[in-house]
């Protein structure tokens, strides 16, 4: 063995003591750690011919690259719809990486983590109250979730022409039926080589609303002519958290024939809350689902799960299968992961989760969700006592959309949050909604209290 990988394996327990604490001093004074820096470094560092050692590793990791660290698990970091990381889901998020398991198998010699995952996707289907009609899977975020599921739509659209796009191609047109879809789902369009420009778009709800107008959408499902196509709808649009009307499609389902696909990263886990759960009624009735995990359940990046109908997992293997891989045996009789979804490699992710669920139970993520709620209202309201701000539109859940007041100041706008997020008080990310420059403020992590809000809205206040 290499001296420098032998004295780290002899010194193993001294060296993540090391680490241990230093995350422990990182999470410890996350308040006062800048939410935006702009520290850069020179990365064509030399590659050392006989290595450091980890300890001296660590003592450059300090002088070099965590300047560039920010507090985005902090309690002040309102961009980009993040949460931050719970204590039990660093238990878990740690212990993955200790286990260090390749999770794919329910039944193999070689290892069954993936039994973990199957019970981690049956706690969160009670979580969010939904039925065992679905099979579930982790994957890295919202990107690929909707990657996923989108690909099983499109080869459900193929077999209803009898075609098989995942072996032969794409030959037809897939119609896509839209009205506010996240960027990560025209993505998905993009890399399943539907297109990203191929979609059509359906008419709002009136009245400063982001949510599909279902009387547009029958109008241009009839337009298709019985032709099957995919809707892909919004719960928690990013703007406004706005929400489609799932009842309203689910009628539709019995009329016609289509996927329906629901973006529900953030938004779905309104169904934790006796006050919000209506808001995703009726979302049952899809076919699939994408939920992100690093955003309102508070676990660290790179977790999401989709949610596919146990009905189309035949469609699924056909998309994801290893078809040149005869040691794995008949997929529907020997389940693995890298059958059914994007990646054959893949860490134990649902362990984080699993922690999550375990430790804090209904109850604790009923807490989180209902005080996010309430701090997005709490926010937008001291916004529009300041009088220096207005609302873009209503604030519906957890995302605050908001400007300076007046259109004379529209031209400010973005000046002025590069020198809010410049501060590192706060990190708050730019928009436009509705052909108005905006800011954006979205509540999901769990550290967050009224004080923090106190505390930027003073920062604001200066730079007015």
């Amino acid at each position: 063995m290499n001296t420098t990988l032998q004295h780290d394996l002899n010194d193993l327990e001294n060296i993540l003591e090391k680490a241990k604490q230093q995350g422990i001093d990182f999470l410890n004074n996350l308040e006062n750690i800048p939410t935006s820096n702009n520290n850069k470094i020179d990365p064509k560092r030399d590659l050392n011919e006989l290595g450091l050692g980890s300890e001296k590793a660590l003592k450059e990791f300090n002088e070099r690259l965590a300047p560039l660290l920010v507090s985005s698990p902090g309690p002040r970091y309102w961009g980009f719809v993040t949460g931050g990381s719970t204590p039990a889901s660093i238990v878990g998020d740690w212990l993955a990486t200790v286990y260090d398991q390749n999770t794919q198998s329910i039944n193999s010699q070689g290892g069954n983590s993936a039994l973990i995952e199957f019970e981690t996707i049956n706690l969160l289907l009670q979580l969010l109250e939904l039925p065992d009609s679905f099979l579930g899977g982790f994957v890295t975020g919202a990107t690929m979730s909707n990657f996923t599921s989108l690909a099983v739509a499109r080869q459900w659209f193929g077999k209803q022409l009898g075609k098989d796009f995942a072996k032969n191609g794409i030959s037809e047109t897939i119609p896509i039926l839209t009205a506010t879809p996240h960027s990560s789902s025209i993505k998905s369009l993009s890399m399943l080589g539907i297109g990203s420009q191929n979609y059509t778009v359906v008419k709002t709800v009136e009245g400063n609303r982001e949510a599909i107008d279902i009387a547009d959408l029958e109008l241009k499902i009839k337009d298709l002519n019985g032709k099957p196509f995919i809707l892909i709808s919004s719960a928690g649009t990013v703007n406004t958290a706005d929400f489609d009307d799932f009842e309203a499609i689910s009628n539709l389902k019995e009329k016609y024939n289509f996927w329906w696909h629901v973006d529900g990263a953030f938004g779905g886990f309104a169904a934790t809350s006796e006050k919000y759960k209506h808001l995703v009624k009726g979302w049952e009735g899809a076919d699939s689902i994408t939920i992100d995990c690093h955003k309102w359940l508070n676990v660290p990046y790179e977790s999401a799960f989709y949610l596919i109908k146990k009905d189309h997992v035949n469609l699924q293997i056909e998309t994801f299968q290893n078809s040149n891989a005869p040691y794995l045996g008949n997929p529907l009789e020997n389940f693995n992961y890298l059958n059914v979804l994007p990646e054959n490699s893949r860490r134990l992710r649902a362990l984080p989760v699993w922690f999550s669920l375990v430790a804090y139970g209904k109850e604790g993520f009923c807490d989180i969700i209902e005080k996010s709620t309430s701090l997005a209202l709490h926010f937008g309201n001291a916004l529009i006592e300041d009088g220096n701000f207005e609302l873009l539109a209503p604030i519906r859940l957890n995302n605050v959309c908001f400007t300076l007041k007046g259109d004379e100041n529209q031209d400010k706008v973005s000046e002025f949050l590069t020198k809010l997020n410049d501060t590192g008080t706060v990190f708050m990310t730019p928009t436009v909604y509705q052909n108005k420059k905006g800011i954006r403020a979205s509540f999901v992590n769990w550290r967050t209290t009224k004080d923090d809000i106190k505390i930027v809205l003073d920062e604001m206040k200066l730079l007015i």
